[in-house]
């Protein structure tokens, strides 16, 4: 999976639910000034961008192992120091920050246990570590849920991502344990996004963001039109809502 892509790409695929999530995901951390804070796995930056407005760029530092993103941070947010690098090799020292958070980035950590760990270990005792990720189960509601339903119901081999780490209720909080996290606590989030057509919903999928977009890339004319009226089936009429859910959980170092 590549997100060696742009952020405007990405913008349009997940930011439009991402920046619904980054208040809430702020809020639950408690940030605020004049803490010292890391976004880890910061993508183009929806949450590097809340974190900024509630304690300043000098206070933020972010990393992400995509170049791509790391250079859409640095344009779109100058002041805030950030770097390639992975979750699971953290290049900051014991006890730096004062929070750790980690937006949509657990899934796809390598281990997510020893990501979670890294955080913990940069922020200093008593800090917060507190991470999101979608609700990816059968049947769930989270913001590829639609996709995965209906792309299952063309081809049942198709990529669902619903074994990912913390796609289900509950697991993201185990993930916090098993990484030393203590007093877990664990709450949904919901991030709604009104489309005023299909057409609105649809059109980022064909961007090739993620698995979604390997998967519709190898689909020929006849699958992509078969798995558009599959998902139109799966949405209320236009205009609609989605409510978007993610599990999320906080925790102290």
């Amino acid at each position: 999976m590549s997100f060696e892509i742009t952020g405007d790409a990405y913008d349009r695929f997940m930011g439009r639910y991402s920046t619904k999530l980054s208040p809430q995901l702020v809020d639950l951390a408690g940030v605020a000034v004049p803490q010292r804070v890391l976004d880890v796995g910061c993508g183009p930056g929806a949450l590097t961008d809340e974190l900024v407005r509630r304690v300043g760029a000098a206070s933020v530092a972010a990393v992400d192992p995509s170049e791509s993103f790391v250079g859409v941070v640095k344009e779109r947010q100058p002041g805030v120091a950030v770097q390639r690098a992975v979750a699971e090799d953290l290049p900051f020292g014991d006890s730096e920050f004062d929070a750790s958070l980690a937006q949509l980035v657990v899934h796809f950590m390598r281990n997510p246990v020893a990501g979670l760990r890294e955080m913990s270990r940069v922020t200093r005792p008593g800090g917060t570590i507190a991470a999101c990720t979608w609700d990816h189960v059968p049947g769930g509601e989270g913001a590829l849920s639609v996709f995965f339903t209906a792309s299952q119901r063309l081809d049942p081999d198709a990529p669902a991502e619903t074994r990912m780490p913390g796609a289900r209720r509950g697991h993201l909080g185990e993930l916090f344990r098993a990484a030393g996290i203590k007093e877990v606590e664990e709450t949904p989030l919901i991030a709604s996004v009104v489309h005023p057509t299909f057409e609105d919903w649809w059109e980022p999928f064909m961007l090739g963001v993620g698995s979604t977009g390997e998967y519709l890339s190898k689909l020929d004319e006849a699958q992509l039109e078969r798995l558009k009226d599959l998902c139109r089936e799966e949405l209320p009429p236009e205009p609609f809502t989605l409510n978007a859910r993610a599990w999320a959980a906080r925790g102290t170092s």
